[in-house]
């Protein structure tokens, strides 16, 4: 990993660039979900969630250049859970240059110290049972499966 990497809070002046690593995002993810929209879309209102008080954006950065991306925003847990509320992770993205450099393990790091920070006790997010680059990521990062959401199409037979 190139030593001056450096994670930082985004900024509206990052949002163009975030919106691209979205679409890099969904354009991934594609061929995962069967029931994707075919016409253009957001997972995310990037310009909103830089300004919450209960989300944190954070981008890493090299030479001045956006090379990855991750938020973790404070949700409402399970009423069954043991507390009320969690960090959930999402909008984890590296450039395809910068992959298996551990930048992804960075800012998980720097998320979980602001859920520390927030008095947050668990961490979760969602990924693509299929996305088995990332699912391993996440393992190596302390994550693990908890539930499995199925799903059954009615227009396939």
């Amino acid at each position: 990993m190139p030593a001056d990497i450096v994670i930082r809070p985004a900024i509206a002046d990052d949002v163009e660039t975030l919106l691209r690593f979205e679409q890099a995002i969904i354009e991934y993810e594609r061929p995962m979900e069967r029931n994707m929209k075919s016409e253009p879309f957001h997972y995310y209102d990037l310009s909103e969630l830089i300004q919450l008080d209960t989300a944190q954006v954070l981008v890493a950065e090299h030479q001045e250049k956006l090379i990855g991306s991750g938020f973790i925003h404070i949700r409402k847990s399970r009423d069954y859970l043991d507390h009320d509320k969690h960090g959930y992770l999402g909008f984890m993205y590296t450039d395809p240059n910068y992959r298996g450099q551990g930048i992804n393990n960075l800012l998980i790091r720097e998320l979980t110290k602001w859920a520390i920070d927030k008095g947050l006790k668990v961490l979760a997010l969602t990924v693509f049972a299929e996305n088995e680059s990332a699912i391993k990521a996440y393992q190596k990062a302390g994550f693990y499966s908890n539930l499995v959401e199925m799903r059954r199409n009615l227009d396939e037979t």
